[in-house]
């Protein structure tokens, strides 16, 4: 399957994608390389396995579940003051490298607009959707996936699908007319709510645990009603398990790993993983830095990652499982330093005393998502998983349940 060059497409209206960046028009800061922004890995796979990987590319979609599709500055110090800015450029080059087809973007209104100390309105929302269409307007290597036959048609054109999503319901407000207003904008997943709690239910990194609001049930079957996915991916345990019994529709965690193996609050519980797998959702196991490690795997690498992956495939079954590597080209490690730093004072909740463990400037083997995907793939037929079993976590799982959600 052969992908656009990014160097030497023709793009509409004689642009290229780098001439039609954004941040050429709006901010001065230097982007970070969009693949080599930390040494990689440099995975080294067998011939079996490099063979199998593209027999199954070229026979089953592969679908990551969430990641960031956006570049980050390479002076770290601009960070947040580039998120304010709500022009962040598409790494064209970086994607067309990435054995996956479609991405999940977590978007980058997500993680300017979810916490109280740094949030986006309304407007801001729907600017940073609207700005980002008309970029990839202008140009023929990601193309926007609002139905199932969009992925198939992404496939067969070279271009790599993106499905853009929220992690957020807070700029909803209290108004569930605006859920069909994101749809009209293409958002097709959409998390309820992150880390604080919000109108509709408890965030994960709050000490009370409040569970699904009245309200927040009213929105779950309004996304139910249009086609959305519901994610809980941030959402406090009992919101979780208060969206499951509330759904008509299966629900899933994109980006989250077990607490069993790593005891975490971002980590979601087993009864949790069940409830979801049980609604004929799925957990996407993720790989941003420190987060799915284990005590076998203090170290924060690919195979602390798949060890998620495998306890969550023992727990609910491998038609439930995914993989959300939540990686974006850009450091990481100093993305979460700079939100931890804002979010720390005055903050009312304390997080758990972790295991010991080592501190890493990027996951070893999952650095982007050039990287993450095709490295979790290979590791499963590296370890004697069937091609068929491997497709169903690499992309099958994610396509049943978009099948199932979404209208057409």
């Amino acid at each position: 399957m052969s992908r656009v060059d990014p160097r030497r497409a023709a793009l509409r209206d004689g642009y290229t994608a780098y001439d039609y960046l954004p941040s050429k028009t709006y901010r001065p800061y230097e982007l970070a390389t969009q693949i080599d922004r930390v040494p990689e890995a440099s995975v080294t796979w067998s011939d079996r396995v490099e063979t199998a990987a593209r027999e199954l590319r070229a026979q089953h979609p592969v679908i990551s579940v969430h990641d960031h599709l956006s570049v980050r500055p390479v002076d770290t110090t601009h960070l947040l003051d580039y998120r304010r800015a709500g022009r962040e450029a598409t790494p064209y080059e970086g994607l067309t490298t990435a054995d996956v087809d479609v991405f999940i973007d977590g978007g980058p209104a997500a993680v300017s607009m979810i916490r109280s100390r740094t949030s986006w309105d309304w407007n801001d929302t729907l600017s940073d959707l609207g700005i980002r269409q008309a970029d990839w307007a202008h140009q023929d290597m990601v193309s926007l996936v609002r139905t199932t036959a969009d992925i198939a048609q992404a496939r067969a054109s070279g271009q790599v699908g993106t499905v853009l999503s929220l992690e957020s319901c807070s700029p909803v407000g209290n108004d569930l007319d605006r859920l069909d207003v994101l749809f009209g904008f293409g958002v097709r997943l959409l998390g309820l709510v992150y880390a604080e709690s919000n109108l509709v239910g408890g965030g994960g990194s709050e000490a009370a645990d409040t569970g699904l609001t009245r309200f927040g049930g009213q929105l779950v079957h309004r996304l139910n009603d249009l086609g959305v996915i519901v994610d809980v991916s941030h959402a406090s345990d009992a919101t979780c398990l208060d969206a499951v019994r509330t759904s008509r529709a299966p629900v899933v965690i994109t980006h989250a790993g077990a607490r069993a193996l790593w005891p975490s609050p971002r980590m979601k519980p087993d009864d949790v993983i069940r409830a979801c797998a049980e609604s004929g959702g799925y957990i996407g196991i993720e790989a941003a830095p420190h987060t799915t490690i284990t005590r076998g795997h203090p170290r924060h690498d690919l195979q602390a990652v798949m060890e998620h992956v495998e306890y969550c495939i023992e727990l609910v079954g491998i038609d439930h499982v995914a993989f959300g590597p939540d990686s974006h080209f850009g450091d990481h490690v100093a993305w979460h330093r700079a939100y931890g730093t804002l979010m720390g004072k005055g903050s009312r909740t304390e997080r758990p005393a972790l295991p010991p463990h080592e501190s890493v400037e990027f996951v070893s083997g999952c650095e982007n998502p050039a990287e993450a995907t095709g490295n979790m793939l290979r590791w499963l037929l590296d370890r004697g998983y069937t091609a068929e079993e491997t497709a169903k976590v690499a992309g099958g799982n994610a396509l049943r349940v978009m099948r199932e959600v979404w209208p057409r």
